[in-house]
């Protein structure tokens, strides 16, 4: 890696102009020395060529138009093979990165030249509310992925050697279905490879809210973490890891409707872990006690997802 390495941000977006340019400006305001290469990757949507007017060479913002399968997964990928940097970031459209996010990670990574990925806390932003969420931790490692999802590692604070993604533990996976969970699957795949690292520092706004790609898509929820489970067969050697996963299976047949189903993966949930409290909200859901929505507002408030 030079001295200033290039860096390509990846941002794919879809019929979201407003954030999408607040999320532009963020990345260009970032003070580093070397040259930033923003990619909008227009995901299902017309390109905005505008956003390509820059008069900095080394700001430059490039738009395209998503090559490969529809969703974040394909649209990551567009980005990251259109991208020329030394390193590889990626933005959601709805999210901003806060000031030295990126000069800090480049400088972790130079520090520790077998490292290939680094993250870092974030701000998540939700109904008015403002919760800073950072890991008390500076590597995470394959059993810690499989054991906590960590929500902390957003996609949004990902900055990656190009060569791993290109020559390593590869490309995003585009075979998830509805994309949901393909940055979960990416970090399991890249903690293979080698420890990732973290900055315990919020340095990237998380806006979450009802037009999120995944807002009560529970459907395409389920249908993706059972995806996960088959391909990480690893699951099976940290039993509360996996009852978390299953028990996000059990609330997503619970908020669709499916009491039966929400039913059989709670009680796997609860075989594998009896306090995994994922498998008791299904079941106060599936049994109409407490409607899904309100349970996603409460834990929304606090910085949390189910």
């Amino acid at each position: 890696m030079t001295g200033r390495p290039s860096v390509s941000v990846v941002v794919p977006t879809r019929d979201r102009p407003e954030l999408l340019r607040a999320a532009v400006r963020a990345i260009l305001a970032q003070e580093y020395a070397g040259p930033i290469e923003v990619v909008v990757v227009h995901d299902q949507s017309v390109p905005d060529e505008s956003l390509a007017e820059s008069a900095d060479p080394e700001r430059v913002v490039r738009v395209i138009r998503n090559t490969r399968t529809p969703g974040l997964a394909g649209a990551r990928n567009s980005g990251t093979l259109a991208g020329g940097g030394e390193l590889i970031a990626f933005c959601d459209d709805d999210d901003e990165w806060l000031p030295g996010k990126l000069a800090a990670q480049v400088t972790a990574l130079a520090a520790d030249p077998d490292a290939e990925f680094v993250c870092c806390g974030i701000r998540v932003s939700y109904d008015g509310t403002t919760v800073d969420r950072v890991l008390d931790r500076d590597r995470i490692t394959l059993d810690d992925l499989l054991r906590d999802r960590m929500t902390e590692l957003h996609p949004s604070t990902f900055l990656i050697r190009a060569t791993a993604l290109r020559d390593g533990f590869g490309l995003v996976d585009e075979e998830i279905p509805g994309s949901y969970a393909e940055d979960y699957e990416f970090l399991l795949r890249a903690a293979r490879s080698a420890p990732l690292l973290n900055l315990r520092t919020p340095s990237v706004l998380v806006r979450w809210h009802k037009r999120s790609y995944f807002a009560q898509r529970w459907d395409t929820i389920s249908e993706a973490l059972q995806w996960l489970l088959e391909r990480y067969p690893e699951f099976g050697s940290q039993p509360a890891g996996e009852a978390r996963v299953t028990g996000q299976i059990a609330f997503a047949r619970a908020a669709s409707g499916d009491r039966r189903g929400a039913v059989r993966w709670a009680r796997r949930t609860l075989r594998r872990n009896p306090r995994e409290p994922r498998a008791y909200l299904a079941l106060a859901v599936a049994g109409r006690v407490v409607r899904a929505d309100a349970v996603l507002r409460t834990l929304h408030k606090r910085g949390r997802g189910i």
